[in-house]
């Protein structure tokens, strides 16, 4: 597939590698739009790995990329930590929406709910036991299918999570958020997720990180995650 990531950073670079590696055609492009214009064009793919929130700034760029190109969101929601407060979402609305809304057009979610340490380090080959299971939200299935199929080819055997609407069961900072779960595992981890606690555990993620001490490790902070929800 012709795949553009438009972001460099930990998550970007470690999808361009990866898919690259796969055998796909991958371009990195940063979120300047003059060096967008090109890379948006006639692609299958564009994935935004990007800041909760910049998706907006593109929406003009969006308008001309064709309606059968898959847009998958990596980003996930950190008010007061990685982004500013966005009132919409505090009020309730799911992360990936209101990305949609910003960008003017349906997008995936898949990525966000595996560390970039964990998305780096601990992608195996299908069928081997104890693979890491991702899951995928989107409201068009063939959409979904694609994007499952990608995150086949970075590692993991990707989960089907129904509707973008339901995509907040993988948002921050959830049963199923960066706890490093298998197939048999995720489904039950999604189905636990509550909204409140969630938001919960993600605003007090500053004061249980900073407990793990000096240079934690990826299994430090998969564990830290876990017994938020025990």
């Amino acid at each position: 597939m012709k795949i553009t990531v438009i972001g460099a950073g930990a998550i970007g670079g470690n999808l361009a590698a990866k898919l690259s590696t796969a055998g796909h055609d991958v371009h990195v492009a940063d979120a300047r739009a003059a060096d967008l214009a090109d890379a948006v064009q006639g692609r299958d793919v564009i994935v935004l790995a990007l800041p909760f929130g910049v998706a907006g700034q593109l929406a003009d760029l969006f308008a001309s990329v064709p309606d059968e190109t898959v847009v998958i969101d990596t980003s996930n929601y950190y008010p007061g930590m990685l982004s500013e407060p966005i009132e919409a979402v505090d009020n309730g609305q799911v992360e990936s929406v209101y990305t949609a809304e910003l960008l003017g057009r349906p997008v995936v979610k898949a990525w966000n709910a595996a560390l970039a340490e964990t998305q780096r380090t601990k992608g195996v080959p299908a069928g081997t036991p104890g693979r890491l299971a991702i899951p995928v939200a989107g409201d068009s299935a063939e959409a979904r299918k694609v994007a499952m199929s990608l995150v086949d080819d970075t590692g993991f055997d990707p989960y089907d999570a129904g509707t973008l609407a339901d995509s907040w069961r993988q948002q921050p900072n959830g049963p199923a958020y960066c706890t490093e779960l298998t197939l048999d595992e995720l489904p039950a981890a999604l189905a636990a997720a509550d909204r409140v606690k969630d938001a919960r555990v993600r605003d007090s993620l500053p004061e249980r990180f900073a407990a793990l001490g000096a240079d934690p490790t990826v299994d430090d902070v998969v564990e830290m995650n876990r017994a938020a929800h025990r």
